[in-house]
């Protein structure tokens, strides 16, 4: 297949989420691109581990944008925190958080962020795994309550916010594609878009 071209029409890209940290992190690669709520049952199946349902919900959210608009290249993508096999997700509450912490306080976590882009009208559909192992400090309890009040993180699996304050919980990071941890793997992103014919070096402008 020839390379992109730089007078090669781009398709319309689509985020298929409500993040705003996938979105501030997809507005790195310049790219134009809109944003679609994904409308989805996010319930974990029974038994059903991490990876597994991280890769099915991200899959999940860019078909169900896709559908909407089936000659764009959607991206979804989902994170959960696996605590020894133990899903964990987003807190929603100052006392869920201050469980979340307590339970991975000296404990290493991966978290598994699952990333899909699809295009219904050409069948394309590519997904894949960035899982990023995260050691946790042996957390105070005043340690965790300080740190939840400043950040607040209530919408980030697992309660920790490793792109600010939050790497002050941890010890180390070990992953391949460094974005992965804040909720889209770019490097990733980027080789899936490639295949759909979104070059982000060759198609980079203004992100809408």
């Amino acid at each position: 297949m020839p390379e992109t071209s730089l007078t090669s029409p781009s398709p319309t890209l689509i985020l298929g989420s409500t993040s705003r940290y996938r979105r501030e992190l997809l507005e790195r690669l310049r790219l134009p691109f809109s944003v679609s709520p994904p409308d989805i049952d996010e319930t974990p199946q029974p038994g059903e581990a991490p990876a597994a349902l991280a890769t099915r919900l991200a899959l999940a959210k860019a078909w169900a944008v896709a559908r909407k608009f089936p000659d764009a290249v959607v991206i979804g993508s989902d994170q959960v925190a696996d605590l020894n096999g133990e899903p964990i997700g987003k807190p929603g509450t100052h006392e869920r958080a201050v469980a979340q912490l307590h339970s991975m306080s000296g404990q290493s976590v991966v978290f598994q962020t699952a990333v899909a882009v699809v295009c219904a009208a050409r069948g394309f559909v590519r997904q894949g795994l960035a899982p990023v192992r995260v050691r946790f400090r042996t957390l105070a309890d005043a340690e965790i309550e300080s740190y939840l009040l400043a950040e607040q993180p209530y919408d980030c699996a697992g309660s920790a916010k490793s792109e600010t304050m939050g790497i002050a919980l941890l010890d180390a990071i070990e992953s391949d594609d460094p974005t992965a941890l804040v909720g889209l793997p770019l490097i990733r992103t980027c080789a899936m878009l490639r295949e759909a014919g979104i070059n982000p070096l060759l198609h980079s402008g203004t992100p809408t």
